[in-house]
């Protein structure tokens, strides 16, 4: 059956691979027409969409599956609220009825502090940032919208994969992080969220929500020791002032659970943690490295 993706960026982009390598047509929304067409020469099937342009939603393709993936352009004159909560809200009047599923990415930030104690879907939502109490926003919406029966909610942990690891350049060059050392991160790989998007489309059964991780949080400090280590970089050093973002990140010390995701959808992991991922994308760069283009 068809599948439909708003929101074709880093993730999105994964999604889309992985359906269309499983028989799958897949259409995908993009603002732009050049985007338009490198779509189209890789197989899939380009709308023209701005989710901020109800218009433009006006003649969405029959699919059976939805994935909504939409990030916020922090260089747009639109706030993330509006992104998120407005635009979901124009994408909900336009879905077509052959719609059996509504996959929509939320955020771990929807979540505030916890002290570094377990989270799951249960724990209360206190979001600290404009961020997740857009998300939060969004996720209300959703649940009270006619297409909440049929949506399941993917609650991500940080992204990480090829071309998506902060501070990487700074670490490289032995330049102080401008971030805390303590802190838990939690993580999935972007290759593992597409595979979560996947199960939740084949054995998720709405209304549902899920935290994504890959369940092993850890430390900033030794997330980045081992990152230099694979790099063969300077061992990381911390400059974090009160101001930087993972300052107020690591303010909301949290670690995800990913309990239910693996009792109920079992997706298969390729990076179960950290040192998996993170030594894949090491070694994938490692030839850029060595000709000196840089990490």
């Amino acid at each position: 059956m068809p599948k439909l993706i708003v929101g074709c960026g880093y993730l999105g982009l994964r999604v889309a691979q992985q359906w269309r390598a499983a028989g799958h047509e897949v259409w995908v929304t993009t603002r732009s027409a050049d985007r338009a067409r490198q779509f189209e020469q890789s197989g899939y099937l380009p709308i023209i969409a701005d989710v901020l342009d109800a218009g433009t939603l006006a003649a969405l393709p029959s699919a059976d599956a939805v994935l909504w993936a939409v990030g916020h352009d922090r260089r747009a004159a639109a706030s993330i609220e509006q992104v998120y909560v407005g635009g979901l809200a124009n994408l909900l009047e336009a879905l077509p009825q052959s719609v059996q599923k509504l996959i929509y990415i939320s955020s771990t930030g929807v979540y505030g502090d916890f002290a570094g104690g377990w989270v799951t879907e249960e724990s209360a939502c206190q979001p600290q940032r404009p961020g997740g109490r857009a998300c939060l926003a969004a996720e209300q919406l959703l649940a009270r919208h006619r297409w909440g029966a049929k949506a399941i909610v993917l609650r991500l942990a940080g992204i990480y994969g090829p071309d998506r690891l902060p501070y990487l350049q700074t670490l490289v060059e032995g330049r102080p992080l401008d971030a805390p050392a303590a802190g838990f991160l939690n993580l999935v790989h972007v290759e593992d969220a597409a595979r979560v998007v996947l199960a939740a489309d084949e054995r998720g059964q709405p209304p549902r929500t899920y935290l994504v991780s890959d369940g092993r949080p850890v430390e900033r400090a030794a997330f980045y020791a081992e990152l230099a280590r694979l790099l063969h970089a300077p061992a990381p050093r911390f400059n974090a002032s009160p101001d930087a973002p993972a300052s107020h990140r690591a303010a909301a010390s949290k670690q995800i659970s990913n309990a239910r995701l693996l009792a109920e959808l079992s997706p298969p992991f390729m990076y179960p943690s950290f040192r998996e991922g993170l030594a894949a994308i090491a070694q994938d760069d490692e030839p850029r490295r060595q000709s000196g283009s840089g990490a």
